[in-house]
């Protein structure tokens, strides 16, 4: 049996990001830049009006002036701005050759049909004008590699004309719930059978975790049938089992999984919930695939996947290989912990002290299978080793779910 932080360094170290594949805008949300993007183009592309007005030359010092044309966005100028003349100009129009200046036309004064008041006084050059380059220079870059793309960064990505980049590819994650015992959440209860939560559960957190989730269904405790789902997961960057990794007569995930080439990092951690947690890798064609055998109890299977799981899919996708953000709380209630095992115990949070300090009541949890009040939870509380008993107002660490 390993520690936690033992069993977090054999993760980290196979949890390399992914190769990167070339990908087309409508695909891009969520994932990570493989290099830095530059612009081919000059942003804005030309001289243009920031608002409804008049382009002028505020040097002109014509009483009126006679509006050339009209130019709208998508169109270009074709007079010249001399003195005596204007040029209308809609927002996002290019600025006609000869004018240094817009001024919005609320703030002109129509004397009559195609003609207005010179508004130049008190007009400084430049104004209303977003001038050519001023956003950025071609060849300027615009995206850091490693930059997670979100609707801005596409709509940039849009603006410069990137209709596909190269990102780094979004983890497959294949999900495995086994054992005999489970049914569909559809299906009646018979005799000494429960329902499959392990699996929807993962699938979603998959999901959430901005990666593609494979159901391979759920696995009989049969070798064969085992050996076939667990051999078509390995196709994938990671494969998430739950269930038959402990020490029972049906726990047979382990053997088969060595028999199909997974090399075992650890088996069992120093923690509650989640000890019998299982991790290896395969290399076979060129592709590495990591393997977590998670408890199959519910509570543990999530805790494994937000302490374990969930760091090694965000490096996958080529983000920072973290644990849980772990943050300051203190107790609002007593509570005893008894046990030879680090504790990741369910907790709500209460109203937040003076200065911002989080306040968290522990839960009254019922151990693994409790998967209800896991749901009531906000945060789990990191508790260590030991027989001891703490009051309101004791510090403890937590981790937002």
């Amino acid at each position: 049996m390993i520690s936690v932080d033992e069993a977090f360094d054999h993760v980290r170290r196979l949890a390399a990001a992914l190769p990167s594949e070339r990908t087309p805008l409508a695909e891009l949300l969520g994932l990570r830049l493989a290099e830095s993007v530059a612009s081919s183009v000059d942003s804005p592309p030309f001289d243009k009006s920031m608002v409804d007005g008049y382009a002028i030359d505020v040097s002109d010092a014509s009483p009126t002036l006679r509006e050339l044309e009209l130019v709208t966005a998508g169109n270009v100028p074709t007079e010249t701005v001399v003195h005596g003349a204007t040029v209308r100009v809609m927002t996002g129009a290019p600025i006609p050759a000869g004018a240094d200046a817009v001024v919005k036309w609320e703030d002109c004064e129509l004397l009559a049909e195609g003609e207005i008041r010179n508004p130049a006084r008190g007009v400084k050059s430049g104004s209303c004008i977003i001038r050519r380059g001023s956003s950025f220079h071609a060849g300027q870059v615009v995206l850091e590699a490693g930059k997670r793309l979100g609707p801005l960064d596409i709509a940039l990505l849009a603006e410069i004309g990137q209709a596909e980049v190269g990102v780094i590819a979004r983890p497959r994650v294949a999900v495995l719930p086994t054992g005999d015992e489970l049914v569909a959440a559809h299906e009646p209860l018979g005799p000494g059978q429960i329902r499959n939560s392990n699996g929807p559960m993962l699938l979603a957190a998959v999901a959430a975790a901005d990666c593609t989730p494979i159901d391979l269904g759920v696995g009989c405790d049969d070798p064969d049938d085992l050996r076939t789902r667990i051999n078509q997961g390995l196709a994938n960057d990671v494969l998430l089992v739950s269930g038959g990794v402990s020490a029972g007569v049906k726990d047979l995930v382990p053997g088969i999984l060595t028999e199909l080439g997974v090399e075992e990092q650890f088996h069992q951690v120093r923690i509650k919930p989640g000890k019998p947690l299982w991790f290896g890798v395969r290399h076979a064609n060129g592709r590495r695939t990591l393997v977590f055998g998670l408890p199959g109890n519910p509570v543990s299977t999530f805790v494994s996947f937000q302490l374990f799981v969930l760091p090694a899919l965000r490096a996958l996708a080529g983000g920072p290989f973290e644990s849980a953000v772990a943050q300051r709380a203190v107790l609002a209630m007593p509570f005893e912990h008894r046990g030879k095992r680090p504790t990741y115990h369910p907790c709500r949070q209460s109203a937040p002290a003076a200065g911002g300090v989080l306040h968290v009541e522990p839960l009254d949890w019922r151990g693994s299978s409790d998967l209800a009040t896991l749901t009531r939870a906000t945060h789990l509380a990191a508790l260590p080793a030991g027989d001891y008993q703490l009051v309101p107002g004791d510090a403890v660490e937590v981790i937002a779910l």
